[in-house]
């Protein structure tokens, strides 16, 4: 039986339908509304993904799903697409996938569009382990929705495994614009997120909705802007503009894995691990009332042009960062002494607590560098529950089964200085791996502060007060030297400074050989 092949020309009408459906959804919401987005100094959805990944990888899914109008007779007059674009790329010649809102059409609302096929976007990226990038440019949900389905809808999305993605693969969530209820829930729940100055602002309802229910006016900066959200945590970082956010979202990436059941990417470097840096020996002040700068100390450690800081205006006594030590991903947490002496603030807490879940999540081995003076107290920090946190964040280290590696450098007192690496962890054979500098102190309270508390009586009894408490305080300085603790091997070694870096390289190979046993799921997602 012989077959037959169509002709082209049988099927030109289809054909060509298809053809102008694709174009239709090419022109997103028409030359205003491009125009528009321009003047408003934004890029289009389209232009946002070109510029983001690699040339010519984007692979549109969904790209006819809209809405199209009718005439009597069944045929179509008029097309408007979806006010979602999404598909899969590549970055670093890595697949992702990418779904962006389209303000051009009905300003990206997340009622006014086809729900399902920004939904089908986060489930494809969590059922084929592929990391996720949100492009969120949405005024949030629409009240002419209930003119078109007469009848309201129950908030949420019952096929939106955002949760279960946390848990798989890496997701970031990019804020280009007002991005409000489900636009700034979609920016906040990621493993890193960004928002661009002057043109993005994140908020759970917008000003006409505050001025409504609280009666107040206010600005979409004011309420939202970067200002804002890069020191209440909502966001992790800001970008000058659309570029540095994606070249932050690449760079972001770069330090990832593809998924939980990978380890991060090795990368060879040409930055020795044997290099030493003889400053670093005289780096920390001998007078302990002098501070110094620890993100000098990380610049000069880890790989050279690898620090990767992340929520640096929030709970700022803490520095997280990603980075490469002799090629390999590492998580960096250190303390910042120019900010509230690097204590362990309620936001720090907050701050250190998701940076471990994320680096256990995706198998990266934690560095720390200790300066901490311990958990932040006084009124205001007790009113507002700083030791909960503080305890949120010993249970995240405990929990975490990843490697880690604590360089003591100045100080670690109380139960914040406890915080800085695993006791035991979740298996029970997790190594307090610890090394200190010979300007390192600790204890469980500071001396000054303990002798003045613990010899008060005795103090104010002598004839001489303060030469009585520098005695004492003397001789409890000489206790509290570093060489002693070592001697009893609290410490695995004191190092000099300057080879800090050889000690790490040599150290993260290691630990890069356990990750390897560890890749999968964990018991939680992040927190």
């Amino acid at each position: 039986m012989n077959g037959y092949n169509s002709s082209e020309e049988e099927w030109g009408e289809e054909l060509n339908e298809l053809r102008y459906r694709r174009e239709m959804a090419e022109n997103m919401g028409g030359d205003d509304s491009i125009d528009f987005q321009h003047n408003r100094g934004k890029l289009t959805v389209r232009e946002r993904i070109k510029a983001l990944v690699e040339y010519n990888s984007f692979n549109e899914l969904g790209k006819i799903a809209g809405k199209g109008k009718y005439n009597k007779e069944g045929n179509l007059e008029s097309f408007s697409p979806s006010n979602s674009v999404m598909g899969t790329a590549r970055i670093d010649k890595k697949k992702i996938v990418v779904s962006g809102d389209d303000f051009t059409i009905r300003g990206g609302s997340s009622e006014s569009t086809v729900s399902d096929k920004w939904v089908y976007a986060e489930r494809m990226a969590n059922e084929m382990d592929k990391p996720l990038i949100r492009l969120v440019d949405t005024a949030g949900g629409s009240v002419k929705l209930l003119e078109q389905q007469q009848a309201t809808k129950i908030p949420g999305y019952s096929r939106w495994p955002s949760i279960s993605l946390l848990g798989r693969v890496p997701v970031v969530g990019v804020a280009l614009g007002s991005c409000a209820g489900l636009g700034a829930i979609k920016v906040g729940i990621s493993h890193f997120s960004v928002m661009v100055k002057d043109i993005s602002h994140v908020f759970a309802g917008g000003p006409p909705v505050v001025k409504q229910g609280l009666n107040y006016d206010v600005t979409k900066e004011e309420l939202g802007g970067t200002q804002v959200h890069t020191r209440s945590g909502v966001v992790n970082n800001e970008a000058t503009d659309e570029e540095d956010a994606f070249r932050q979202v690449r760079q972001f990436l770069s330090y990832m894995p593809q998924n939980v059941w990978e380890v991060p990417e090795y990368k060879p470097t040409n930055d020795s691990p044997d290099r030493m840096n003889n400053e670093l020996n005289t780096i920390i002040p001998k007078n302990k009332r002098k501070i110094y700068d620890m993100r000098k100390i990380l610049k000069t450690v880890v790989d050279e042009g690898t620090l990767f800081e992340i929520s640096r205006h929030f709970g700022g006594s803490t520095i997280t960062c990603l980075a490469r030590m002799n090629g390999y991903t590492v998580g960096i947490i250190a303390n910042d002494p120019k900010i509230m002496g690097g204590s362990l603030t309620l936001q720090a807490a907050n701050k250190t607590e998701k940076f471990v879940d994320l680096c256990d999540t995706f198998h990266i081995p934690i560095i720390n560098f200790v300066d901490q003076p311990g958990v932040m107290s006084g009124i205001e920090a007790e009113r507002n529950g700083t030791l909960t946190s503080a305890i949120r964040t010993l249970g995240a280290i405990e929990q975490a089964e990843i490697p880690w590696c604590s360089i003591i450098v100045r100080r670690a007192f109380g139960v914040g200085g406890g915080a800085h690496g695993p006791k035991h962890g979740p298996s029970g054979r997790s190594l307090n791996h610890r090394f200190a500098w010979p300007s390192a102190r600790w204890g469980s309270i500071p001396v000054e502060g303990g002798v003045a508390a613990a010899y008060k009586k005795e103090i104010s009894q002598a004839e001489n007060p303060d030469k009585r408490q520098e005695e004492i305080e003397y001789y409890y300085q000489n206790l509290s030297s570093p060489f002693r603790t070592a001697e009893k091997f609290g410490v695995v070694d004191i190092i000099e400074p300057k080879e800090t870096r050889y000690v790490l390289s040599d150290w993260v190979e290691d630990a890069y050989e356990l990750t390897k046993r560890q890749v999968g799921m964990k018991l939680r997602t992040m927190r």
